[in-house]
């Protein structure tokens, strides 16, 4: 019976893959396997028996070991019994000089590799739908919005471009992590590597360049969990930018501003009573989940203040942060990509609002026409100002209220106001800096 909504409604399979109880066993027995091999090459263990573990690795079955954990107790016991059983005489040597987080943390540095491969490609696909984005429509000029109000000119194109910078440095920040979140160690009970000897840090290098892994510098009994809490506030800050891209697409898909829209099928339902109703559904459940996702730093951060060499606190949490994150940051980076690939754009809903104010957002090209004229800056401002208050309150257009003052009509002729009135002149170098990121987004590509 399924509880959880990742079980039925959200996640993709990859990443639901990764964390699902199969491939956790595959990780650790895969581990195993590599500390033999790691132990023989050492001279640690017999040689030959890194072969037999290794064939017996691909004997072990779930059931088996969810059996044996019924009757001891101890989720990594259980996998070394089930393994042993496969290797005959080698099974003696299963597991030889290591404790249970050897296997558990290495597993897991695994598991996040892939996790991270996963969300490298998807965040790739995201960066190219906002790039794409921000090329068509570099020219699409609509009103910029400051306080929920209408301010001077900008473009969608340059909107979708800070919102594919933004992706592109979650990029950079999990190229940086990865090294940082993917290390495994062999150190045992408390981190001096004892029951290994002499032979603990040769053993531990080797076991992860097998595994194709970096090597803890130094730990106690578990990894420390500063470096899952990054990776966990990474995907709490891509949520975040997708919470916030969300955001202004519902805000844009309002009903009186109405400029952009979700795609919406022939046959989809808006509302069981209102039949008329398109509603932003895929954008609100981004926001939603978001908030799940970003609820995972606080308890990913306490897994790291654990008493002395470790304790047991971390153990059952991350056993529902991993997953959990992962599966549900996976799921909001595709659903935005839909989002962006699918999202309806309203040029003429654009150009009504943008001009929605009777030219009153055109006032900074003024104040600063004026300037550049000889009237101080200040004083343009106020010339400015007295002009927008006037044309608000007489409910006339801004050039009306322009061509009725003396000082602006002394240094601006009508041509010259009637210009400056225009939005498609008053969007600066917006153009230019989208061709820019584009271009350097690219090259990323």
């Amino acid at each position: 019976m399924a509880i959880h909504p990742i079980e039925y409604r959200y996640g993709h399979p990859d990443m639901k893959d990764i964390w699902s109880e199969e491939t956790r066993l595959r990780k650790i027995l895969s581990v195993e396997a590599a500390l033999a091999k790691a132990e023989v090459y050492a001279g640690y263990i017999p040689g030959g028996v890194d072969d037999k573990i290794a064939q017996g690795v691909k004997n072990v079955k779930l059931d088996r070991v969810k059996e044996i954990e019924d009757e001891i107790h101890h989720d990594v016991m259980a996998v070394v019994h089930a393994l042993s059983e496969q290797c005959g005489d080698a099974g003696k040597w299963v597991h030889f000089g290591a404790t249970s987080n050897d296997m558990l943390d290495t597993a897991t540095a695994l598991q996040v590799k892939d996790a991270i491969s996963v969300f490298r490609k998807e965040t790739l696909k995201l960066l190219t739908a906002l790039t794409d984005a921000a090329e068509s429509h570099k020219n699409t000029v609509c009103a910029g919005r400051t306080h929920g109000q209408i301010g001077v000119p900008t473009t969608y194109g340059l909107r979708f471009a800070i919102w594919a910078s933004e992706t592109e440095r979650h990029l950079v920040r999990l190229d940086q992590l990865t090294p940082r979140a993917t290390a495994g160690k062999m150190s045992g009970a408390v981190g001096t590597q004892a029951a290994f000897g002499k032979k603990g840090i040769e053993i531990q290098e080797r076991t992860m360049e097998l595994l194709g892994i970096e090597a803890a510098d130094v730990s106690n009994q578990i990894i420390q969990r500063d470096r899952h809490a990054e990776f966990v506030m990474w995907m709490a800050n891509i949520a975040t930018t997708l919470d916030k891209i969300c955001i202004e697409i519902r805000t844009l898909a309002r009903s009186e501003i109405a400029e952009v829209e979700e795609s919406f099928g022939k046959k989809q339902v808006g509302s069981s009573t209102m039949p008329h109703k398109r509603n932003p559904i895929k954008s609100e459940q981004v926001c939603g989940l978001a908030r799940i996702v970003r609820a995972m730093v606080e308890p990913a951060l306490r897994n790291n203040t654990l008493w002395d060499e470790r304790d047991l606190t971390n153990s059952s949490c991350e056993r529902v942060v991993f997953p959990e994150a992962c599966v549900l940051a996976d799921h909001l980076i595709r659903l935005t990509t839909n989002i962006i690939h699918n999202l309806r754009i309203y040029p003429g809903n654009i150009r009504k609002n943008l001009e929605l104010l009777d030219g009153l957002n055109m006032g900074e090209a003024i104040m600063m026409e004026l300037s550049k004229k000889g009237v101080g800056r200040q004083e343009a401002h106020e010339i400015v100002r007295q002009c927008a208050m006037n044309a608000r309150e007489s409910r006339i257009h801004m050039r009306e209220a322009l061509l009725a003052n003396e000082t602006v009509s002394e240094y601006m002729t009508e041509t010259e106001i009637e210009s400056m009135m225009n939005p498609d002149n008053y969007i600066g170098t917006a153009v230019e800096q989208v061709e820019s990121i584009v271009a350097k987004l690219r090259m990323r590509g």
